[in-house]
């Protein structure tokens, strides 16, 4: 970005490790929402989304893992990218779950975030996860029609848990579509009960694997006045992690643990084969699949902290992107009673961001929530 004339402007708050869906878990205290100062902006990228959202910046960089772009993107107001799995570079970023974390970008509108996209992909020699296939000029198919395109959207996924502002919101964006001139679909992910079970299972385990690294000696923080090894070891685990990356380690290392591997770790591993196989059934009759990003609007600072499974449960219409590798797009498309951001998201086959970008950027021109929600925020 540097070398293509961007401007960098500085480093944003983000939860601990990636860990978290609300940034509240973060050294530096929680990121707050601009749309309402008194709510969560999303995670764990949540400093990205705001920095783009309340207009300090076009567009930023963030990682996710299980939705770590898109949620904070749905809470803020602002189009976030999660792009294919290897088509952009990871070298430098800390590993949380290694076949799961990728570099995502956000933007005020679709543009902002295809012409950062052409210039950070492509091949890296320093991460062998990175792909060599084809970049495109994204900005260039921002304005291609739509007519004929197929959007999937599977029906099940609407049903319990999901806020009733937020299904509206995102069933007028479906009669939007049909008005652009897409052709509307019905697809089954039934898989897709189980990803956040299997996200948390495999997420945990990769973390509890590549965080064993920070022991003081090879990695970051080292605690102060230990007589012996093994008692430095566990005084800087103890004070150089906070609550969530502990619960996280501490689960990941249960479920690879002697005797509860197979229950665990090796089956949710058979049911991530699973669901990439419906997401292929699926783009057999779609171009690209349309869901909610989040369940809900933004939640309120505090609201979800001492309840981790509702805080996780944040990720439902999220982390199965992650788990298959393929690109995910959440777009504004509503504001709620309370005047929140909702979002809309369209997750694609693998390196399809083009259409992804393209189905986002017609939607947005036609209904620029997304200005709209900018004007607000800086007035």
């Amino acid at each position: 970005m540097l070398d293509a004339g961007a401007v960098i402007v500085g480093k944003t708050n983000m939860d601990e490790f990636a860990m978290g869906s609300s940034n509240e878990n973060s050294a530096f205290g929680a990121v707050k929402n601009p749309w309402d100062l008194t709510r969560v902006p999303g995670g764990s990228s949540g400093g990205s989304a705001v920095a783009v959202a309340s207009g300090v910046v076009r567009a930023s960089l963030g990682s996710e893992t299980g939705g770590s772009v898109r949620q904070p993107a749905s809470f803020c107001g602002v189009v976030g990218l999660k792009p294919t799995y290897g088509r952009i570079s990871r070298f430098g970023l800390v590993a949380f779950a290694s076949s799961l974390d990728q570099i995502g970008i956000f933007g005020q509108t679709s543009k902002d975030v295809a012409e950062v996209l052409a210039v950070v992909s492509g091949r890296d020699k320093n991460d062998s996860t990175t792909a060599d296939v084809e970049i495109l000029d994204y900005a260039a198919e921002l304005d291609k029609g739509i007519k004929g395109k197929k959007i999937g959207v599977p029906r099940a996924l609407f049903g319990d848990g999901l806020d009733e502002e937020v299904r509206n919101a995102v069933e007028k964006s479906i009669e939007s579509y049909k008005i652009l001139g897409a052709e509307i679909v019905d697809v089954e992910l039934p898989n897709s009960k189980y990803s956040i079970a299997v996200y948390y299972i495999l997420a945990t385990a990769e973390a509890s694997s590549n965080l064993a690294r920070f022991d003081g000696v090879r990695y970051g923080f080292r605690a102060e006045n230990a007589d012996e090894l093994r008692e430095m070891y566990m005084k800087t685990r103890e004070e150089g992690f906070g609550a969530e990356v502990k619960r996280r380690i501490m689960l990941g290392t249960y479920v690879l643990s002697s005797g509860y591997y197979d229950a665990y770790y090796a089956k949710a591993q058979k049911v991530r084969t699973l669901l990439k196989r419906d997401f292929n059934r699926a783009f057999e009759k779609c171009d690209a699949i349309l869901t909610p990003t989040a369940p809900t609007t933004a939640f309120k600072i505090g609201e979800k902290s001492d309840d981790p499974l509702a805080m996780y449960l944040s990720d439902i219409y999220t982390a199965s992107a992650n788990l298959a590798g393929i690109p995910g797009i959440s777009v504004p498309c509503g504001l709620s009673g309370e005047g929140l951001p909702i979002g809309l998201q369209l997750v694609g086959k693998n390196w399809s961001e083009n259409i992804l970008l393209n189905l986002a950027s017609v939607y947005e021109t036609a209904f620029p929530l997304g200005a709209k929600a900018q004007l607000r925020i800086t007035n």
